[in-house]
This record gives structure tokens, sequence and C-alpha cells, in this order.
């Protein structure tokens, strides 16, 4: 696996470098031709907290995880814990999903732009491209990134959908006419 990890407002240590690549390799047994993927570790650091976000865009799916602990080996650790987790709980969907030769997505083009500096309103803007996906697909690519909400293209209609995870614990889709 391709790891790349960027520190921003850390310089990012031998032994820190190290520790990542031992953990993220546990992730391993998860993918098949795992030579082939590429993760993104960010670590921030925000007064006495490290913040660890991990993403692993995979050909048809985004595993992604974010931990804020005090220690940055703790972070590291609850992040790999919270991947593998998400593996685990989507197993039966992931393996029924790859039995679709159809349904051939790439996500890799998710860019996050600079925050804006100018409004105190919007603190983050993403830009994604939306694929023609069935409901149980964008509900399982939201639970993956770890999101509330997740805007898709419904793939018999071919209209823009958000699907979205309710308080009781159900999922509810808007449609657009």
């Amino acid at each position: 696996m391709d790891i790349q990890i960027r520190g921003e407002k850390i310089k990012i240590t031998d032994a820190m470098h190290d520790y990542v690549i031992e953990k993220i390799g546990k992730l391993d047994k998860y993918l098949e031709n795992s030579e082939n993927v590429h993760a993104h570790v960010i670590v921030k650091v925000k007064g006495h907290e490290d913040t660890v976000e991990i993403t692993i865009p995979l050909k048809s799916f985004i595993l992604r995880s974010e931990e804020t602990q005090e220690d940055f080996y703790a972070a590291v650790d609850k992040t790999i814990d919270k991947l593998e987790r998400q593996v685990r709980k989507n197993k039966t969907r992931l393996m029924s999903k790859q039995s679709k030769p159809s349904y051939d997505f790439n996500f890799d083009s998710i860019e996050l732009e600079e925050e804006e500096k100018e409004t105190n309103k919007i603190v983050k803007r993403k830009t994604i491209e939306v694929k023609p996906m069935d409901e149980e697909e964008a509900i399982l690519q939201m639970e993956l990134l770890g999101h509330q909400f997740y805007m898709y293209k419904d793939s018999e209609t071919n209209a823009p959908c958000v699907v979205y995870k309710r308080n009781d614990g159900n999922y509810g889709v808007i449609e657009s006419e």
C-alpha cells in the first residue's frame, strides 16, 4: 500500500511515520491488490490535541476515518480501529456490490477546497463527482465515510438525490424533481 503522510502544524518524525505504516498495514487483509491502494494520512495539531485523518480511496468506495486525541499514537489506533469496524460492519454489503460488475465507480476526484475566509458561515467546501448508484449503494458509501448524509445520482431516474441518517437510526431519501 502506498501511504502518504502529511502534517499540518507538525513535523512527522520517523517514529510517527513508521507507526502509521505499521498500523495501516493491518488493513491489508481486507483489501485485494493492496499494492495498488493509496492511503492519505493527515496529522493536524490544535492546542494539545492531535487529529489523525486517514482516507483510502478504493475503486468503488472511500474508506475514511478521523479521530482526535491528546496522544498521537492513541489517535492513530482509534482511527485504524474505526476503519476496521467500518469494513467489518459493511462486509456483506461490500461483497454483494463487488459481484455486480456494472457498478464500477471512481470517487478519486473528491477534492477539498480551501476554507472560505471572507465569511463566517461556510467553513468547508467539497467538490464531488456525483455518480449514478442505487439507494443501497449510497447508504453504504455514506456509512463508509462516516457522514450523516450523502449526495448521489439515482441510477434509475438520473436525478440528484440525498440519503440521510434519521435520529431513529433509519434512513431517509430526498429526491429532486
